[in-house]
């Protein structure tokens, strides 16, 4: 059963199960994105960066928190969009071979008329060692349970 915006509380959190990030993961994400910056891709030249080793894509990272976000939100029956994000930071860097799995905190809803409400969560990318890789502001818009 889908949750509508009736069912969101300030202060609520959430946690998703993981999801390890792998080599194929990069090579795809360069492919479909074009991003080829030889940080992700190339191995000999990575080493002699500041990070000392290939690191994930920071868009590629915020996609897959959206995937995992959405396994957990039980709102795809009253999802209406997504409605914005703010105040997105990488904090991080992300590996292969890195886990990450993300924590949502709702800190707003908002009636956005009859029909459907605005909410308003702070979300956590964290990694296999509880450090937060990614945060940001993201809204979405849903439906209300007693929408006209």
């Amino acid at each position: 059963m889908s949750h509508y915006f009736e069912d969101f509380t300030v202060g609520a959190t959430a946690l998703s199960r993981g999801r390890t990030i792998t080599e194929a993961d990069i090579v795809a994400f360069a492919g479909l994105s074009g991003d080829f910056i030889e940080l992700h891709t190339n191995e000999e030249y990575a080493r002699q960066s500041f990070f000392g080793r290939r690191i994930a894509h920071g868009a590629l990272i915020f996609s897959i928190s959206t995937g995992l976000a959405s396994q957990m939100s039980n709102i795809h029956d009253t999802v209406i969009a997504f409605y914005g994000i703010d105040k997105l930071r990488f904090t991080r860097p992300v590996f292969i071979g890195d886990t990450v799995r993300v924590q949502k905190k709702v800190i707003e809803t908002q009636e956005k008329g009859p029909g459907r409400g605005l909410v308003t969560f702070e979300t956590s990318v964290l990694n296999q060692k509880d450090e937060q890789v990614l945060v940001y502001l993201d809204k979405l818009l849903i439906k209300r349970r007693n929408a006209p």
